[in-house]
């Protein structure tokens, strides 16, 4: 709910701008942060269309170095750290261990690493988790030559996203990377060490909306300067109900709710990423209903009457027009093309499992 946020809310480095712009805030894992400016649909839109501005400085940062670093994220993370390439990220899964059998490989958070350079690593968390991931980090880093700096306080994140992001960015005079190196250079999981006014930044190419987008780490002072001048370039600030329709839309998981510590990452279609082979006892899904009422988390999801699944993520799309939703079901109801119902308040509503994203900027195009 916007404007619900608590007095001990941690602050965003941003949230003066955000005040000066009229947003409405929400309390999101103890942080007061913008949960939209003006109209959902419109930053949605925007985002799809030309290119949104988010405020992501509520997320979790920790730079690991050391000559060990390689094999200590090895060994913390799910799988290999130590395979990434200089300059690229890959997204990955911190597991629980030894935590008896019911939680044991169960999903702590999932994170991206970025390759710095040979000995240095850039491992980006969910907000909600910095301190599960700050007491995994400490515990497994025994024997391994490491150092591990917590950067979340001192760090800001602006991210850049939509078809024009590189547009955007490109106008950008103050932003200098190093030659020969160029922003339309940088590839999908890539990430260049650069300047903006004199200040360090690292500019990655990943992001959460189904979009070509780009994330630009760096101090917190420095922030409102460069979110001013995003604006100056172009980009919209959007807020995190976009955000969220947005990442639903692109089928992307969100930790609490599609991902827990009771999820392995078997169910949620992520057994790459883990050396687990214990078989799901359910399965992550898409699902389009008919009509325009969405199924919401925790709703039932039905078969001949009966309770077969529970949704984890639903909104009626902006982009497409219906209701859709992403829901853990039973493995014999998990085939693209079943007919299923959500209860909706009592309300049983036709749909049917469709492959996951529900949204591809590639089809669009």
């Amino acid at each position: 709910m916007e404007n619900s946020v608590s007095e001990s809310s941690r602050l965003s480095p941003l949230d003066a701008v955000h005040v000066a712009a009229g947003a409405s805030f929400t309390d999101f894992a103890g942080w007061k942060m913008p949960v939209r400016y003006g109209s959902d649909l419109a930053e949605h839109e925007t985002v799809r269309s030309a290119a949104g501005l988010f405020d992501l400085s509520h997320m979790a940062e920790f730079l690991v170095g050391g000559t060990h670093a390689a094999a200590f994220l090895d060994a913390a993370l799910a799988g290999k750290a130590s395979a990434i390439a200089v300059g690229r990220a890959k997204y990955s899964l911190l597991l629980a261990q030894g935590e008896g059998p019911a939680e044991e490989g169960g999903i702590l958070d999932d994170l991206v690493v970025y390759r710095l350079d040979e000995h240095r690593f850039w491992v980006v968390a969910n907000a909600a988790n910095h301190d599960v991931v700050a007491a995994a980090f400490a515990e497994r880093r025994t024997d391994f030559d490491v150092t591990i700096d917590d950067e979340t306080e001192r760090s800001a994140l602006c991210a850049v996203q939509g078809p024009r992001a590189l547009e955007v960015l490109s106008r950008l005079e103050n932003l200098v990377l190093p030659e020969p190196r160029t922003l339309d250079g940088i590839p999908y999981y890539g990430i260049v060490e650069a300047s903006y006014r004199e200040t360090p930044v690292l500019v990655a190419r990943t992001g959460y909306t189904g979009e070509d987008g780009f994330e630009l780490y760096l101090d917190a002072s420095a922030a409102p300067a460069l979110w001013n001048d995003l604006v100056a370039a172009g980009a919209v600030p959007c807020g995190l109900a976009a955000r969220d329709t947005l990442r639903l839309e692109a089928g992307m998981p969100l930790y609490g709710h599609e991902l827990t510590r009771q999820t392995r990452p078997v169910e949620a279609g992520l057994g790459r990423l883990s050396d687990a082979s214990t078989p799901g006892a359910r399965v992550l899904v898409g699902l389009a209903a008919e009509g325009k009422r969405a199924g919401r988390a925790g709703y039932p999801v039905l078969r001949d009457g009966e309770v077969i699944g529970e949704i984890t993520s639903g909104a009626l799309s902006p982009t497409l027009g219906i209701p859709i939703a992403m829901a853990y079901v039973e493995p014999d109801a998990s085939a693209i093309g079943t007919q299923l119902a959500l209860d909706v308040r009592g309300t049983a509503i036709p749909a049917r499992v469709v492959a996951l994203p529900f949204y591809s900027r590639k089809a669009r195009s």
